[in-house]
């Protein structure tokens, strides 16, 4: 493996980001201001292998365990949408099940995925929600994505993200969640803060792995 530098630049808030742990593939750095722990981009693979990754993946929208593990975000979502409200999956990956099923529960959504469902011009629309799933781990410029993305909402819309946020080094040291090579970003609750500080947003902290944050009201 290549040495790593002592230090890298935060993908999200742009501060310093020390070492923090090497395994065999690559280094990871954590960030001094929101915790962020990345993966340089020196390590992140190329387009076409991450699209190779993504094809290996098989996420049926009637399979009733995918279901319930994206229930996880659905659930308190749902709680919190008005009837009727209009949304983007975005990253919807191949087979799009958290849109199916916000659909069955009477809401429209579009769907945004570069590689399976490429339709750009949704980040041109406003919407009442936006959902991405097992998402921003994988986005190797996370403020410039997330910052579009909270753009598009309207007043008093919602974010809703499912991500597994780092515990510290202990923890990240066994974490099976580094050992995909797409993963190059991993959230803490502290990164979640600094977005809500930045966007002025109401953040939810939902079990370990759901984020809602709910755009402020003009």
């Amino acid at each position: 493996m290549i040495e790593p530098p002592a230090y890298s630049r935060c993908p999200l808030c742009q501060a310093t980001a020390p070492w923090f742990y090497s395994d065999e593939k690559r280094p990871y750095y954590e960030c001094c201001e929101c915790q962020m722990v990345h993966v340089p981009t020196t390590w992140h693979l190329s387009a076409a292998q991450e699209r190779a990754e993504y094809d290996r993946h098989e996420n049926d929208p009637q399979d009733e365990g995918y279901r319930r593990f994206l229930s996880r975000l659905a659930t308190p979502l749902l709680q919190q949408l008005p009837v009727a409200s209009r949304g983007l999956d975005f990253g919807c990956g191949p087979g799009p099940a958290l849109a199916a099923m916000l659909r069955e529960a009477g809401h429209e959504v579009e769907l945004h995925d570069i590689y399976y469902h490429p339709n750009p011009a949704a980040l041109n629309q406003r919407w009442d929600f936006i959902t991405a799933t097992e998402v921003v781990e994988h986005l190797a410029q996370p403020l410039l994505v997330l910052d579009q993305l909270w753009a598009c909402l309207q007043p008093d819309g919602w974010l809703g993200l499912m991500t597994k946020r780092v515990r510290g080094q202990d923890a990240f040291k066994s974490w099976h969640y580094k050992s995909d090579p797409t993963h190059i970003c991993y959230f803490s609750e502290r990164s979640f803060a600094w977005l809500a500080t930045r966007w002025n947003a109401e953040l939810q902290l939902i079990g370990a792995d759901v984020v809602l944050l709910r755009k402020a009201q003009k």
